[in-house]
């Protein structure tokens, strides 16, 4: 979501392409046109897409522990084997323009045409709407959607008030064990805000986000991270 730099409407669908015989047909097509590799990734891509090709999930089931799952829209998304069919390398930070249970119910409405994975309160709750596994309707940007995690932070880009501690700290434990888990190097090259995706509008996470403060946090709570992992293993 997030503020626009003009007038404020819901973010545009991906361009999401229809699963479809000529679809289908494009593997033999490139191959003989000596493109066999592009054919069999254009294919990888598509195959969770053809009609009753589905990979296994729970309902319910979340990616981050001690987040809350509550579905978004399924026009708001796309089902995806991320990160077998799209590598996974960055993560955007978004705010809502708007309240928690705001940005909840639009990202609930088929006809908003945008959602992200999860939404952080300012109390520092996190709730996972979509699943890592499929790719979010979230940056504006086809290639962005594909390769990214969006996470959305109730509140104003206006209001330094929307950015709590507990905020800044949730969030970053988030991003820090998205970033464990898909090798994501801590840097705003790979975490950027919503404002940094090419060809988009929005402004958002806005002047008040602390990014040396958020980008520090995360690099705390990965390094955490990391130490547990490796207690884990042995």
């Amino acid at each position: 979501m997030g503020e626009r730099r003009a007038a404020r409407s819901s973010a545009p669908k991906d361009g999401d392409r229809r699963i479809g015989r000529r679809a289908l047909l494009i593997g033999g097509a490139a191959a003989a046109a000596g493109t066999a590799v592009f054919a069999r990734d254009e294919l990888g891509h598509l195959w969770w897409r053809v009609p009753g090709v589905e990979k296994p999930r729970k309902e319910g089931e979340v990616d981050f522990t001690g987040a809350r799952w509550v579905s978004a829209s399924e026009a708001n998304w796309r089902r995806a084997d991320r990160p077998d069919d799209y590598g996974i390398d960055m993560v955007v930070i978004h705010v809502t323009q708007g309240s928690f249970d705001s940005a909840v119910k639009v990202f609930q409405d088929p006809e908003h045409g945008a959602a992200s994975h999860y939404i952080v309160r300012k109390d520092g709750h996190i709730t996972q709407m979509i699943r890592e596994l499929d790719v979010a309707f979230h940056a504006g940007n086809r290639q962005y959607n594909e390769r990214s995690v969006g996470i959305e932070h109730a509140g104003f880009v206006e209001r330094a008030s929307s950015f709590t501690d507990e905020m800044y700290e949730a969030s970053a434990r988030l991003t820090a064990r998205i970033c464990a888990r898909y090798d994501i190097p801590v840097d705003r090259e790979h975490i950027i805000g919503h404002v940094e995706v090419p060809g988009t509008d929005h402004t958002d996470p806005g002047p008040h986000w602390d990014w040396d403060r958020y980008m520090r946090l995360v690099r705390q709570a990965r390094t955490a991270t990391a130490r547990a992992d490796g207690e884990e293993s042995v």
